[in-house]
């Protein structure tokens, strides 16, 4: 997957296929556009194109309100990552800035994916708008397509278990800790990937080293407090392990601890960027003050993590 920070540095690419969007967390439904964009690019020899914006529109057009408390299911990092798995040829990063919010839906059409892409088709999802106040949707794309010489596709809303997948139902999973329904919605682990760092010397002290997680945007969503059956990917390697959630007294930040079954957390993978999968969420945090009932409860949280199957 080739990264573009800008239209200018694109070079040649064979009849593009095009879509555009957040894709925040890169979900079932995302995956469905990406999926179509990869048929008809093989179907007439072209290349698949997602035209995508950092920072989240939200944050820059309402810091004050809807984009003050957003959290966001992926990091860009985290982005870049799940969209390389898909396959994708050609990934735009567009810097969303206020002036760049005022490109009416005519001059993205034209100046962007006809003069800069030249996009051949344009593929976008249920309900999807953009543009100056988000005044282009699906039959405004129609309507041009018959000047510009381009086709257009509108691909349906996608279910899981009877309800609508979008980036928002799976926030809402998120923050209640439901994580099986998040995956659910996601089709993959719900991840957070970041540096490790040395943990919480009092797990140590009772026999569970940790690694501390380095969570690399603050806008990453994290979900509740709590313990939670997760993977560690780092390369090749694969751990099966337990991270807890804790709120820190300045109720201004959460920490985020991991600790390996089968590892031992010296020196391997301190500094390393390492992808955590999230599995289950498999109980609140409780507050233990003597080293006695902590040890006892994480070795509980352990055996109940080995026996699950993932």
């Amino acid at each position: 997957m080739q990264i573009h920070r800008n239209f200018d540095d694109l070079g040649s690419i064979r009849h593009p296929v095009v879509t555009t969007g957040s894709f925040d967390g890169v979900h079932i439904g995302h995956k469905t556009i990406l999926n179509r964009l990869r048929k008809i690019a093989d179907d007439i020899g072209g290349e698949t194109v997602l035209i995508t914006f950092h920072p989240h529109p939200r944050k820059i057009l309402y810091p004050d309100t809807a984009g003050k408390s957003l959290k966001l299911i992926s990091t860009q990092r985290e982005k870049v990552e799940l969209l390389k798995q898909t396959g994708l040829d050609h990934l735009v990063i567009i810097p969303f800035t206020l002036e760049f919010s005022r490109i009416t839906s005519h001059d993205f059409v034209k100046k962007i994916l006809v003069e800069k892409l030249h996009a051949q088709r344009i593929i976008v999802g249920f309900n999807h708008h953009f543009g100056h106040k988000r005044r282009g949707d699906f039959n405004y794309l129609y309507e041009l397509a018959r000047y510009h010489d381009f086709e257009v596709e509108e691909i349906p809303e996608q279910d899981v278990e009877n309800e609508t997948v979008s980036s928002t139902t799976i926030r809402k999973a998120l923050h209640e800790g439901r994580i099986q329904r998040a995956n659910a919605y996601l089709d993959h682990f719900y991840i957070i990937m970041g540096p490790l760092k040395d943990g919480y010397p009092r797990c140590r002290d009772v026999g569970f080293p940790t690694y501390a997680v380095g969570i690399e945007e603050d806008v990453k969503l994290i979900p509740p407090q709590g313990v939670y059956a997760i993977s560690l990917i780092w390369g090749t390697l694969k751990y099966k392990g337990m991270l807890n959630v804790k709120q820190l007294e300045d109720r201004q930040d959460v920490s985020v601890e991991v600790h390996l079954f089968d590892h031992d957390h010296e020196a391997e993978l301190r500094g390393k960027v390492v992808t955590l999968q999230f599995h289950k969420r498999m109980r609140e945090e409780l507050n233990l003050n003597d080293t006695e009932s902590l040890h006892k409860q994480l070795e509980r949280d352990k055996a109940d993590i080995e026996q699950l199957i993932y």
